[in-house]
């Protein structure tokens, strides 16, 4: 038997919360779920499309660029794999700038 470090009471070696006081034992593990796709990475991916679209309109050369840079980020944010803040950057000047802020915005930790 263990005993409580807030209250003094005993508690069984498994347990996760001490049944006197309610304080968390050492065995308490939180739960840390991050969402795999926040509302920061939504935006950004409707602005990616919005910004291949409208360079449409300039031209078919900033297609070159802009296509496969939307395709590249809505893969990278379906398999959860990070976005490299070079890229992030080049999305903010060549693509959409309000995507590129939101990107930067985003804090990914995978």
């Amino acid at each position: 038997m263990k005993f409580c470090k807030y209250c003094g009471s005993q508690v069984a070696d498994e347990a996760v919360v001490c049944t006197n006081c309610g304080c968390a034992t050492d065995n308490y593990v939180p739960k840390t779920t991050a969402p795999s796709n926040s509302t920061y990475k939504t935006v950004a991916k409707i602005f990616m499309i919005i910004g291949c679209v409208l360079s449409a309109f300039y031209l078919l050369i900033p297609l070159c660029w802009t296509i496969p840079m939307t395709i590249k980020y809505c893969h990278s944010i379906e398999n959860n794999q990070p976005v490299s803040t070079g890229f992030k950057v080049c999305s903010l000047l060549f693509v959409s700038l309000i995507a590129g802020i939101f990107m930067l915005c985003d804090n990914d930790n995978n």
